[in-house]
């Protein structure tokens, strides 16, 4: 015979059900919602705390699963550097940033993804950690662009259409006061060091080609 126990419940969610105190959420027409940790919308992933750190290791995760798919193609002596290097922009990089575009990163999570792509360059060049050969020359032989590059124009350009669109319901400050310690931060925050890293502000982002331009020089 088989006993009967209680179900199972992580150690995480456990924690929030003791923070919060319940483990639904009544929305009023009579149907309740689970409280979760965190959960997957539409391919990103959201948690509690609000960083990205959830999407980021999501990503990580599919993005070296899509390359070990890869591997037979970007190992492949009979075909450039080049083409291994734009195989890898559409197939590998473009599902390690799938979602990006609102991702409040922080200098963690960049040093998580440029180190996972170096992996992946390394391997694809056949160079090892101890060639001591430059990051950004196996960059230059496959040619692409690094990541964090890519990760910032991405941000821009939809930063640009969020402009454009001209809906300002998504300026807004919540009302209260910050819990003690350092502020997390915020994807607003993120896109003013990129406008002031590239020189830009709103009344460029008017002109979708100009707008692009800047952020291709920047």
């Amino acid at each position: 015979m088989y006993k009967v126990t209680k179900s199972f419940i992580c150690r995480g969610c456990l924690n929030l059900v003791m923070s919060t105190g319940h483990t639904s959420v009544d929305i009023g027409t009579s149907a309740n919602l689970e409280a979760v940790y965190k959960f997957c919308y539409l391919g990103d992933m959201l948690n509690v705390d609000g960083d990205s750190d959830a999407a980021v290791e999501a990503r990580i995760r599919i993005g070296w699963n899509k390359f070990r798919q890869l591997v037979p193609l970007h190992t492949n002596r009979d075909i450039s550097l080049i083409r291994r290097g734009r195989l890898y922009s559409s197939c590998v990089r473009s599902s390690m940033l799938h979602g990006s575009e609102t991702w409040p990163v922080r200098k963690e999570n960049e040093v998580a993804l440029q180190r996972l792509e170096m992996r992946m360059v390394r391997w694809m060049c056949n160079v090892k950690v101890k060639d001591r050969v430059p990051s950004k020359e196996l960059g230059e032989r496959l040619g692409i662009d690094d990541i964090i590059l890519i990760l910032q124009q991405n941000r821009l350009q939809w930063y640009g259409h969020v402009l454009r669109k001209g809906d300002t319901d998504w300026e807004y400050e919540v009302d209260g006061s910050r819990p003690r310690g350092r502020p997390k931060r915020t994807w607003i925050e993120v896109l003013q060091k990129d406008c002031q890293a590239c020189n830009l502000n709103r009344e460029d982002a008017m002109d979708c080609g100009r707008w692009k331009k800047l952020i291709k020089i920047g």
